[in-house]
């Protein structure tokens, strides 16, 4: 693997359209995060979702790239419309990897956004999956993303494997992450069909966006992290080269009882890599964030739907 080297931005927003939770009484601001302020009848929408937005900006120059798109349509543009999120304006979508609770709300938010909007991803995201749950009694089958209903509804899909940078180089698509961290051994009941067999799901497909801060460093966002939160973050340091890191955001997929002896040295692993912020979300779960904010308080902050960060 070659390096990909990604140059240094002013700034970036990272403003959460889907996440599993919302709090209204949430409300006060630092200098990293502005939260949502709406009381009934206006109220955000949450789901077992995540989709998020960057403004990323260099100069004179901004970038608008969103991450993922949910589960229901209706929550992304829902809670779009409250935060004056223009759809419109996005430059990119970056689709974190081929899970439904990632790229369902796609079929009806594309008719806000731009023909032809390129769509970032790994071309295992198109595999046919399952969940294998062995109290469930016989395996699940769950949607699959549909490559020719993404072209009708007006998206230009670019598939790849390896790292590269979007958004005119402000930002880093991992790719396909290194798998060296030895408890971070994936999620043994999600199954793929690969070359006609089910196996276990490998997620090669699993991968983050990563922007250079300048001044401060790595801000990392993953939709699950499938591939391991410490792994993506050790990985984008390699790809890009960048010791430091400034953020890590998204879900950490570290819920239920299967993940539990994972999350301490989870915990501690991301203590040592000592970002100055961490935001759990999505499938981190409450466990996990709690020993999170437990262990590291005054950097993880809960996250809500509809909250800004700025880095």
């Amino acid at each position: 693997m070659t390096s990909t080297p990604l140059s240094p931005v002013d700034g970036v927003e990272v403003m959460v359209l889907a996440d599993n939770y919302t709090d209204m009484f949430m409300t006060q601001d630092t200098p990293l995060c502005r939260r949502p302020k709406f009381l009934p009848p206006q109220t955000l929408l949450a789901e077992h979702g995540f989709s998020c937005v960057l403004k990323v900006r260099s100069g004179e120059d901004e970038r608008v790239v969103l991450m993922d798109a949910g589960v229901n349509p209706a929550c992304v543009l829902h809670n779009a419309s409250l935060l004056k999120i223009d759809l419109g304006s996005v430059d990119a979508i970056a689709l974190s990897h081929g899970h439904p609770d990632h790229f369902l709300g796609l079929s009806g938010i594309l008719g806000s956004m731009k023909k032809d909007v390129p769509l970032m991803l790994h071309p295992d995201t198109f595999l046919k999956r399952r969940m294998n749950v062995p109290a469930a009694g016989k395996p699940m089958p769950i949607p699959r993303l549909d490559a020719s209903a993404l072209l009708e509804g007006g998206a230009a899909p670019q598939a790849s494997r390896g790292p590269r940078t979007i958004a005119d180089g402000m930002v880093l698509m991992t790719g396909e992450v290194e798998r060296k961290v030895p408890f971070e051994k994936g999620f043994p009941w999600a199954e793929a069909k690969i070359d006609g067999e089910w196996v276990v799901d490998p997620f090669n497909d699993d991968q983050a966006l990563v922007v250079n801060v300048r001044d401060r460093g790595l801000v990392i966002i993953s939709g699950c992290a499938h591939a391991g939160i410490i792994n993506t973050v050790e990985y984008a340091k390699k790809v890009t080269g960048v010791e430091r890191v400034h953020a890590v955001l998204g879900g950490f997929h570290l819920t239920g009882p299967l993940f539990d002896p994972v999350i301490r040295p989870t915990v501690e692993a991301m203590k040592a890599i000592g970002p100055a912020a961490v935001v759990p979300m999505h499938c981190t779960g409450w466990t996990a964030i709690n020993r999170f904010m437990e262990e590291m308080p005054g950097r993880c902050l809960l996250n809500t739907v509809g909250t800004t960060y700025t880095f």
